[in-house]
């Protein structure tokens, strides 16, 4: 008897759950519970699945994304809202390739609004932001194209006013980073009044456009993790590759030195003036401030610099003397591209500011116009 009521008990349970499942299944979740089943039983498409992780990857990373619907707006006037404090067009992490056979037209094409100059303003908000690019550049037009390729979408999720300066040093002569940068100090200036400028190495690609090309209380450094050191920051006092400062920044450390002649040693410097002007240096996260570099060879006529090492050592007597306040330097000629503007310039030599030799015009050629370069 006893048995026969506990089998009558299990089957009133059994009664009672499937009564619990159909009410279940009879709710609004119905149709997507059937079809939760169903697809376990589905053979999965491969191939679709593929499709769909391969694009929300490409999505995720692509630093074009989130760009695509700005358009053109009318001129900015007195009612032109504020952009926010935070751009909602930020994405994070942005992959980074350098594929073969891109051109200046294709970046210019995926561009539409930055003008000519390399300027470009958010469509729809007045920025909060002005900050001016500054690229140092001799015989780098592979590593150029990329660079505009990943910056221009990058500044503009970060609905800032820029523009982009490439500083191209005319000649043969031993490069000069650091002067090329004050020389690019000087003729950003005069063309607007920038908050912030960014001193940017020509083959470093910014990853994550949380790092923000905005300047802060004291002297930035942005590149604290490039993928040539591991993506740490190599030493303490390192300012190299991509650095920021305001226009009041550079006139307490009396801007750069002019006499580091080939590569090596005016970061260095720079950081230590950093020091002496009774600032420190800023850093963003090692997660945000990643960078990868263009891998090349050194540069001809970027020889390393022997004489460094010596001239770090008298930082502390020679940075008052030596800087913005006597660089000096001869503009060849401006010209406002579609995606930059490029400011050639005569920096001289280790013996001074001597003029360019001229090459001889050819016999058809008619009388030049009279020399329009600018000396600063």
């Amino acid at each position: 008897m006893v048995g026969f009521q506990s089998r009558w008990r299990y089957l009133l349970m059994f009664l009672g759950i499937q009564l619990v499942v159909m009410a279940l299944l009879s709710r609004e979740g119905y149709h997507k519970r059937v079809t939760y089943f169903i697809r376990i039983f589905r053979k999965p498409d491969l191939s679709s699945a593929h499709h769909n992780r391969t694009s929300v990857t490409v999505a995720a990373g692509d630093v074009y994304a989130n760009l695509f619907n700005l358009s053109k707006s009318h001129s900015h006037g007195d009612n032109m809202p504020y952009c926010p404090q935070t751009s909602p067009l930020i994405g994070g992490p942005i992959h980074v390739s350098f594929p073969s056979g891109l051109t200046l037209a294709e970046v210019q094409k995926k561009n539409p609004l930055v003008i000519r100059g390399g300027r470009y303003r958010p469509p729809n908000c007045e920025a909060r932001h002005k900050t001016a690019i500054i690229i140092p550049h001799r015989n780098r037009e592979h590593h150029l194209k990329f660079l505009l390729y990943y910056l221009h979408p990058f500044l503009q999720r970060q609905q800032l006013s820029y523009g982009i300066y490439v500083i191209h040093q005319a000649g043969n002569y031993t490069f000069n980073r650091a002067k090329l940068m004050n020389v690019g100090f000087r003729e950003a200036m005069r063309e607007e009044d920038w908050d912030c400028l960014f001193f940017h190495d020509v083959d470093l690609i910014p990853e994550d456009d949380r790092n923000l090309y905005t300047c802060d209380a004291n002297p930035k450094h942005a590149a604290i993790a490039m993928d040539k050191f591991g993506y740490k920051l190599p030493y303490k006092t390192y300012f190299g590759g991509v650095s920021a400062l305001s226009p009041l920044h550079y006139l307490k450390m009396n801007g750069f030195p002019n006499n580091y002649w080939g590569w090596g040693g005016e970061d260095d410097d720079i950081g230590i003036r950093v020091s002496l002007a009774g600032m420190y240096i800023a850093r963003p996260s090692l997660k945000t401030g990643r960078y990868k570099m263009i891998k090349h060879n050194l540069d001809k006529g970027n020889d390393e610099n022997p004489k460094r090492f010596n001239m770090l050592a008298k930082t502390r007597q020679t940075w008052k003397q030596d800087g913005m306040n006597t660089v000096e330097y001869e503009v060849v000629s401006r010209d406002y591209l579609p995606l930059y503007a490029n400011i050639t310039v005569n920096i001289g030599t280790e013996t001074g500011l001597h003029p360019l030799p001229q090459s001889p015009p050819a016999k058809d050629e008619q009388k030049p116009a009279a020399n329009a370069s600018a000396r600063r």
